[in-house]
């Protein structure tokens, strides 16, 4: 059934100047928030023509959607090529096995089983050696006295974390974050690229047939991984994890784990060296790295949007919607939201009453949102004590120009050089 559009707005800007489309410029890349404060203000719940979908901006509607609205979203193979995107096929396949992608009681189920290797304590159990991490990661650029935020720590750093939860080889981060960094092509950019789809079909068919390998080493000789604990959870429903969805969640896992974290790091380091009076803030007093880890989440989300469908026609914001019709969660407009946070735009590393949506919400909620937490906090307070007058090196930045995921290419930055 064809949504139906709303009427034109007779006053106020216009749908071209509230088009998500603009995210393609790197001048509103850079900095989206005025667009999506543009966006919350005059139209919340808001069709974009351009895009063919609804954008929602307000945090109660973000809220809303996040929560009732279905995630099992992605096309079939017959639909895809219908759409002459047959190409795509490996994609909605694997796709169709993760949780990220599942409703009701097949998401519940994968959730349920996956969910037994990230419990609390074995989060936490991780912290001294995510700690001994972070610190050979700047042993090894401290006496140089500059660095790379991005390359020589944010994307390393949770690359190793990952392979040590995940229960394979630490020297195999490199290669899982190339592959994993193909893949997160499809997780937030709004246009396909044929030219791209060779590539990454590549690196699907390597992350496959690499947790394909390592099953059957765990098989032989367990471990305490998350792969090797997934192999063996317990039964719900009368099954367990298959190994094709086994491989699929381990992907998943594996993106996640880089994308939100590399950005948490970098996003939140740029962020206190834009404010070095909040940076002197919690280099001085890192016992407020809790809430200020939450209030970086809020204020740069790693993860800008999440896309979902009408579950059935619906009123949402006063905008009437038809069922099937795509819609845009936009978190990190939600988070900037005057009326659910005072002064969104300012930047309070104690911050009370901090519920942003950085990892969704309900039954979607971020599996891996504690680790992330945890990582962020442990590389905040260490780059802060051990980089002695850290500065930027350079003031031009160059942002990835995946929408979705939102982070930066490199972030050099100069200090006072050390002995390891």
């Amino acid at each position: 059934m064809p949504v139906l559009e709303p009427k034109a707005r007779k006053t106020g800007p216009s749908a071209a100047e509230l088009s998500l489309f603009q995210l393609l410029e790197p001048d509103i890349l850079a900095n989206p928030y005025p667009l999506f404060q543009r966006l919350r203000e005059n139209d919340p719940v808001h069709w974009d023509p351009y895009m063919h979908t609804w954008v929602v901006t307000s945090y109660p509607e973000v809220v809303q959607v996040l929560t009732k609205y279905q995630a099992d979203r992605m096309p079939s193979i017959e639909e895809l090529e219908k759409l002459g995107m047959s190409d795509m096929a490996p994609f909605s396949a694997m796709m169709l096995k993760q949780m990220l992608f599942r409703d009701g009681e097949a998401h519940s189920r994968i959730r349920t089983l996956c969910a037994v290797a990230f419990t609390p304590r074995r989060m936490e159990a991780l912290r001294a050696s995510i700690e001994t991490i972070a610190n050979e990661l700047i042993d090894a650029v401290i006496e140089t006295g500059r660095m790379d935020i991005i390359n020589d720590f944010a994307a390393p750093f949770p690359g190793i974390v990952m392979t040590r939860l995940i229960g394979v080889p630490d020297e195999d981060h490199v290669k899982l974050k190339d592959w994993s960094n193909d893949f997160a092509e499809l997780l937030g950019n709004f246009q396909h690229n044929p030219d791209r789809v060779p590539q990454v079909l590549n690196s699907l068919g390597k992350l496959t047939e690499y947790f394909r390998h390592h099953m059957e080493i765990q098989r032989q000789n367990p471990n305490d991984g998350v792969l090797a604990t997934m192999m063996a959870a317990q039964e719900v429903d009368g099954t367990r994890l298959t190994d094709e969805e086994i491989i699929a969640n381990s992907i998943m896992i594996l993106v996640g784990g880089h994308e939100t974290s590399t950005n948490l790091i970098g996003n939140g380091i740029l962020t206190l060296l834009r404010r070095p009076e909040k940076l002197a803030q919690l280099r001085d007093d890192p016992s407020i790295i809790v809430p200020a880890t939450e209030e970086l989440l809020r204020f740069e989300s790693p993860s800008q949007h999440s896309a979902r469908l009408a579950p059935e026609d619906i009123v949402l914001g006063g905008k009437s919607i038809r069922k099937g019709s795509i819609i845009m969660a936009i978190m990190a407009a939600a988070n900037r939201d005057p009326q659910r946070f005072p002064n969104p735009d300012e930047l309070d590393l104690q911050r009370q009453d901090n519920r942003h949506v950085a990892f969704g919400w309900g039954a979607h909620f971020c599996l891996g949102a504690q680790l992330s937490r945890i990582e962020g906090q442990v590389a905040f307070n260490v780059l802060l004590r051990r980089l002695v007058d850290i500065q930027l090196a350079d003031q031009k930045l160059e942002w990835r120009g995946n929408v979705g995921l939102r982070g930066l290419k490199a972030l050099h930055v100069r200090f006072a050089a050390a002995t390891a």
